[in-house]
């Protein structure tokens, strides 16, 4: 035992043992850019830094595209970046957004994020993602997941919308899952209301194209020719705006909060998720009734883990990941826990982040950076919070890995140049420590409700 809190300290905080893979990468592969090209008609994956050397700086530079409008390109990237317009995975900003990651001090950097404006086509429609690997591919799986999910996520989106007739229902039964695996478990309700989904059917449209997505996604993971995903895994904490509605799809631990105001004007914090941590009863439940174990070490009370039902082993601090296979016959699933929110004015910017964030920040610390800095360093700052809070809450632990995305909900408003700084002021250059997020080399390619949508 004292062995593996050894190799927990080394190694990280979600997976116990995890080891880190090779940092080279390479241009991203065939399949991804064949997804891409068929999903949208143009553009590719993109690939930035490469295996050695420091990364370039990335801030960012305007350019024109043959259709006349605006797209960021990071300068010192290929010539293949942001061929997507809208589509941002490396440290920056927007007008709708901004976007941070710092590598910690635990090996290669295995957080991912993304921000995709005009999401399917839809100019009133922004993706929005973070990914938090875990294991000796994690950052793989992580990168992987972050490519394909918003791909599979609007081929899914654009289905149910053309085939009414595969709509879950207002109880969220899965209508497009055969009996077999609807009967499997025994039905249970969601965990917290989300407006329980009653308002459209274009919102239950959604729902269920994050469920099946997901579905898709885990299963495309298992059958990877090139990633090893027995032992190694990631969260996402994802979501989409179109208009005022706002759909979040959690998997894990990774986090979504909401910046609003209350009655009184003040700016108060809203947790759009659940942090999906094994001793949840409902989570904590499921994994026993399929064998899996949930205790802590002894030396980490704090942090509840899900073994195999005979050997010490992975001790994974989540109950829901994409991947993890070694656990997925054991009450670990890959369902999201999808909600609903609808926007108002007082709304004013949603933070989706890495669990390196909220394990030393709080939610109304988080609001109150974000709210107190200008918009398009408003994620680095919050990353540095963090890594500053680290150093001192936690003096003798390595610095987690960090990612943000702040999306702001008012930047078409009146109110948006209040708060917005200069647009000539130049951007903070990126920590020479960020580890690559490019796409992959190579690619081709709560409680027991939740679990029947696994299959």
């Amino acid at each position: 035992m004292t062995q593996a809190v050894e190799v927990l300290n080394r190694y990280g905080t979600d997976l116990v043992g995890e080891g880190r893979g090779s940092d080279s990468e390479c241009l991203a592969g065939f399949e991804c850019f064949l997804n891409i090209v068929r999903a949208l008609g143009m553009g590719s994956c993109i690939s930035e830094v490469g295996a050695g050397g420091s990364p370039p700086l990335l801030s960012y530079l305007p350019e024109s595209n043959v259709d006349g409008g605006k797209r960021r390109r990071l300068r010192g990237s290929s010539s293949f970046d942001y061929k997507i317009p809208g589509r941002m995975f490396l440290n920056g900003s927007s007008d709708i957004a901004s976007m941070y990651c710092k590598q910690g001090r635990k090996g290669i950097n295995q957080d991912a994020m993304l921000v995709w404006e005009n999401f399917c086509s839809n100019e009133d429609t922004i993706f929005c993602g973070v990914f938090d690997g875990h294991g000796p591919y994690g950052h793989r799986v992580a990168k992987k997941v972050r490519d394909s999910f918003p791909l599979k996520l609007s081929a899914q989106w654009d289905f149910h919308r053309k085939n009414k007739d595969g709509f879950s229902n207002h109880n969220g039964a899965a209508t497009s899952y055969t009996s077999e695996e609807q009967t499997r478990l025994v039905e249970e309700k969601p965990s917290h209301s989300d407006h329980e989904f009653d308002g459209t059917n274009a919102i239950l449209t959604l729902r269920e194209s994050f469920l099946k997505a997901s579905k898709i996604m885990d299963k495309e993971l298992k059958l990877h020719p090139d990633i090893d995903c027995f032992c190694s895994g990631t969260t996402a904490v994802t979501l989409i705006k179109q208009g005022l509605n706002l759909v979040v799809g959690n998997v894990g631990d990774s986090r979504a909060v909401l910046g609003t105001r209350d009655h009184e004007d003040s700016l108060i914090a809203v947790q759009l998720t659940i942090d999906l941590k094994p001793n949840l009863p409902k989570e904590e439940e499921r994994i026993r009734l399929r064998k899996g174990r949930v205790f802590s070490l002894p030396n980490e009370h704090e942090v509840p883990r899900v073994w195999l039902p005979n050997t010490d082993f992975p001790g994974l601090a989540m109950a829901r990941a994409f991947g993890d296979f070694c656990l997925k016959d054991f009450g670990l699933i890959s369902v999201p826990d999808v909600s609903y929110h609808r926007l108002t004015e007082k709304d004013e910017f949603v933070v989706l982040a890495t669990d390196g964030i909220w394990d030393v920040l709080s939610n109304e610390e988080v609001v109150e950076i974000v709210a107190s800095a200008p918009r398009p360093t408003a994620a680095r700052l919050l990353v540095e919070s963090a890594v500053h809070g680290w150093r001192t809450k936690f003096p003798f632990c390595k610095v987690d890995d960090c990612a943000a995305v702040c999306l702001f909900l008012d930047s078409n408003s009146e109110s948006k140049a209040e708060h917005t700084t200069d647009k000539s002021m130049p951007l903070p250059e990126a920590s020479t420590d960020l580890v690559d997020q490019s796409p992959l080399p190579g690619e081709k390619g709560i409680g027991t409700e939740a679990e029947k949508q696994q299959g």
